[in-house]
């Protein structure tokens, strides 16, 4: 699907290309690409003079690789996107073709994007310039707030983060808590701390991303400082992050705590019986040696005296653990 985002009294409005005649009537300032054809490549190499890279997509690429200035004055950055979906959290490789110097190209001043599926920091970004007029002057800003809203984006999901440890906390700590629980609570516990590496490792990628437009020198003042702006908020994740995996290590350790501490009432449980049993065992190994003859035959009462016997001395020791309460 190809995309291109023109500016109408600073907003941002999107038309969908559906033919090579199209491109011709409108200047756009970003170029989204999502699943190209073969044909919408071409459609781009002809009138913008791009050519799309094989390769724009790959995961396998160097990392020192992503981020590099070609002889023709192009700059290519390839960064990976959030996606914090429920069921499956992902990053999504886009790679950024951006052309301000070079004049006997249409594609100058304008931002190519190609990746393979929807990016919710892109949904947000287009929401935000159709409602706020003047948000984008240029392809640098389109860039530039795609960066500041991917953190933004990650800074939200270590909210949502935050939620759902504070909810898997209050079952741990509540004292009462079930094998299956506990499992349930470790699943949950697990797929946050997923999630979290994801961020820090996203918020990384973004980090050396908006470093690289400062030190390629594309920026104008007041650009170069939002992009600084956006690296202090890039950082102030960094203690989020940490301080999340510390949380996420404590409730690990609670969650699996009590689980240790339902297994040891079990254990417990056969430890007491095993104890309780010694001397009625003992009591029937004694009888059982110590008579000449059959017991009913030498002495009638002899069964009915050992069992008593040995009933009394079982129930000896479990008084003595109840009172210790080592039964309770």
């Amino acid at each position: 699907m190809l995309n291109i985002f023109t500016l109408v009294n600073g907003r941002l409005v999107q038309e969908e290309i559906d033919s090579l005649a199209e491109l011709s009537r409108f200047r756009p300032i970003w170029v989204d690409l999502e699943s190209p054809t073969r044909e919408e490549k071409q459609w781009i190499k002809q009138y913008y003079g791009l050519a799309i890279p094989e390769d724009a997509m790959d995961e396998d690429i160097e990392e020192s690789a992503r981020f590099y200035k070609e002889d023709n004055s192009e700059l290519h950055i390839r960064s990976d996107f959030l996606v914090a979906a429920d069921l499956d959290p992902h990053t999504v490789r886009v790679a950024f073709i951006l052309n301000l110097e070079n004049d006997q190209l249409r594609s100058k001043g304008v931002l190519f994007s190609i990746h393979d599926e929807d990016v919710p920091v892109f949904r947000l970004l287009r929401l935000r310039a159709r409602r706020a007029p003047g948000l984008i002057e240029d392809a640098k800003e389109v860039l530039l707030k795609l960066f500041d809203a991917d953190a933004e984006y990650s800074a939200d999901t270590l909210e949502e983060i935050y939620d759902g440890l504070e909810s898997a906390g209050k079952k741990v700590l509540s004292g009462d808590v079930s094998d299956a629980l506990a499992g349930e609570v470790l699943g949950a516990i697990a797929r946050h701390e997923d999630m979290n590496g994801r961020i820090r490792r996203n918020a990384m990628d973004t980090r050396r991303a908006v470093s690289f437009m400062m030190r390629s020198k594309m920026l104008n003042a007041e650009q170069f400082e939002e992009a600084r702006q956006i690296l202090r908020d890039i950082d102030s994740l960094d203690s989020h992050t940490a301080f999340l995996f510390d949380k996420i290590n404590f409730l690990m350790d609670a969650t699996v705590g009590f689980i240790n501490i339902n297994q040891n009432k079990i254990i417990k449980i056969f430890s007491v019986a095993s104890v309780a049993l010694l001397p009625p065992t003992l009591i029937a190994s004694i009888y059982g040696m110590n008579f000449k003859f059959m017991p009913e035959l030498d002495w009638q009462a002899g069964y009915p005296f050992a069992l008593a016997l040995m009933i009394c001395s079982a129930l000896g020791p479990m008084w003595y653990f109840r009172k210790r309460g080592w039964l309770a």
